[in-house]
């Protein structure tokens, strides 16, 4: 009888970093009935993933990571561990280069089979086919053969021969009880402010009266980075934490709007239809701004323009204004938390709360590291939203048992002068089922209706929610020689136009006219993934007619570009 095949000699280690580490994923549900979970890793995400878990400093490594080419040079293999609640199933493991004419249809998809053991498997580059159009490292994904399940995955980069790689040290466990944690909590309480609305909110659900809370913001509000998303997100753990400490199980209810990759440029113009809805009237609302608005276009006068939309309600709602934080310790709060100064409201920081304590170690009073808090460069884990969370619990336990504070309505209804500006305090949508009776449309080659849009997690929900359906587009495939551009004659004094980004080889250009003078040409590819755009096309002093013109750019006849809607104020 023949014994068993000896086995190989080990092959030897190769040095290499994380880029991903016990992260925890969660399959969304898709089309095919499968369950997919995608991780980005362009616009430097891989850089800050090798940075912040990896503990990669060297500049040439990092540099080697921005484009496909540079990838090549320095990974010899990919390490992947899986560690699924059925240990049988498979999951497939894939990293998408992205290509340069194509986004993603042209670049090369590196493809492997896992088990859901938690034993590392290895995908080898050296005999990969690559192709001629990779640009850059674009995205991870994982999926599984049916949605809803969870897993923990760790991906390791092993390099080739003469890079010298740091040792890729165990962390140690998070430290959330303690004087430590409590002194970070602590730290995240920007401002009271004027605690009368809040407690007024409190109050009232303590004596059982039905209470709303409510959250509009970008993808962190959203839940990115939370998994599953609809559970582990900051939004859905501070509801609960109200419900238990001041409600009970059905009076406190919950409005979740938070939309990646916007700021409050459109935050406030989807203010009514996601906040308010048909005839919500939320007693508190949350508003997290502070990541996304670098691309507000007035520096903080939308901004400023959503807060006052907020409080000036006619129920005098309380407004909590939360500033998250990216993982290099950016935010804008320098720029926004006058607003919140100004109007007396309590403000919550996480940057104050956790940044001070990533730069030291445990002995010193580390209680999270960077890596632990942080999903990605741009969003937090499961743990970063349950100190986020806790951050505004801690601000409603020192509400409630605060004396002071006194009602503001009054000052607030008289029109204090804001700080920044609030030239678009009253803006309102306009799209095909809001229509504004002093806007005449003709969308002429705009008929069609976008299907493929940007869609978000929505209140409790985990499908998916598209944004904008009631749009106008115009479909190059339907052009045969003659174009009829989308006019529109409107009676208002600022209108703000709202269009699709992509990341489609057939998005193209759009010009706009305002009164007959061309004011800018609209590139939905700049961004290179599809959301919701916002462009502000005039504001003046006085309400007046003016006629828009939006038509495909020249050269661009045959691609397609989407109008979502508008924001106008009369």
């Amino acid at each position: 009888m023949r014994g068993p095949v000896a086995p190989k000699d080990p092959e030897k280690k190769r040095p290499g970093f994380y880029i991903m580490r016990e992260k925890e994923i969660f399959g969304m549900p898709q089309e095919d009935g499968s369950g997919v979970q995608f991780l980005y890793e362009s616009d430097g995400r891989l850089i800050s993933s090798a940075k912040i878990v990896g503990n990669i400093q060297d500049e040439e490594i990092l540099n080697l990571l921005k484009t496909t080419a540079g990838f090549r040079c320095l990974v010899h293999s990919i390490g992947v561990r899986v560690e699924t609640e059925n240990q049988e199933e498979t999951v497939e493991f894939a990293f998408q280069m992205y290509g340069k004419h194509d986004i993603y249809g042209s670049g090369t998809i590196l493809k492997m089979q896992l088990m859901g053991n938690g034993m590392e498997q290895k995908l080898s580059l050296d005999s990969i086919l690559w192709s001629e159009d990779d640009k850059e490292p674009g995205q991870i994904w994982f999926r599984f053969l049916k949605p809803g399940q969870m897993a923990k995955v760790s991906v390791v980069l092993y390099v080739k021969d003469g890079f010298q790689i740091p040792e890729q040290e165990e962390e140690e466990v998070p430290k959330l009880v303690g004087d430590e944690a409590n002194a970070m909590i602590a730290r995240s309480l920007l401002s009271k402010g004027n605690p009368f609305r809040l407690k007024r909110v409190i109050e009232k659900a303590k004596r059982g009266e039905a209470v709303t809370l409510a959250f509009i913001g970008g993808s962190i509000t959203q839940g990115a980075g939370a998994v599953p998303i609809h559970e582990a997100c900051y939004a859905w753990k501070t509801y609960c934490a109200f419900r238990e400490h001041f409600g009970n199980e059905k009076n406190v209810h919950y409005l979740k709007a938070g939309v990646g990759g916007t700021p409050s440029e459109l935050g406030m113009i989807r203010f009514e239809r996601d906040i308010l809805r048909e005839q919500e009237q939320p007693d508190l609302i949350v508003i997290e701004f502070a990541v996304n608005d670098e691309g507000d276009e007035t520096k903080g006068i939308c901004y400023e323009s959503l807060v006052r939309k907020a409080l000036n309600l006619p129920w005098n709602p309380a407004v909590v204004l939360l500033f998250s934080v990216f993982a290099d310790d950016w935010n804008l709060q320098e720029r926004l938390s006058p607003v919140g100064y100004h109007y007396h409201l309590p403000m919550v920081s996480i940057r104050d709360a956790v940044s001070p304590q990533f730069g030291l170690t445990r002995e010193q009073g580390r209680v999270i590291s960077r890596n632990q808090f942080f999903y990605d460069m741009f969003h937090p884990s499961n743990l970063g939203h349950f100190i986020m969370a806790k951050c505004l619990e801690y601000l409603f336990e020192i509400t409630e048992k605060s004396m002071d504070g006194e009602d503001d309505s009054r000052i607030l209804q008289e029109k204090r002068e804001p700080v920044i500006g609030c030239d678009f305090q009253e803006v309102q949508l306009l799209d095909k089922k809001n229509l504004f009776q002093d806007a005449h449309i003709c969308c002429g080659s705009f008929l069609e209706t976008d299907r493929d849009l940007q869609c978000v997690e929505m209140d409790f929900n985990v499908i998916p929610t598209p944004q904008f359906p009631y749009n106008w587009q115009y479909k190059g495939e339907n052009f045969h020689g003659e174009i009829t551009p989308f006019t529109m004659e409107i009676t208002c004094k600022s209108l703000i136009l709202v269009f699709k980004d992509s990341g489609e080889i057939h998005a193209g250009k759009a010009q706009i006219y305002v009164d007959d003078t061309h004011v800018l040409t609209v590139d939905p590819l700049q961004n290179g993934w599809t959301h919701c755009n916002t462009v502000i096309l005039f504001n003046e002093e006085e309400t007046k007619e003016h006629r828009i013109i939006i038509q495909p750019a020249k050269g661009e006849e045959q691609k397609n570009f989407t109008i979502l809607g508008f924001g106008y104020v009369k």
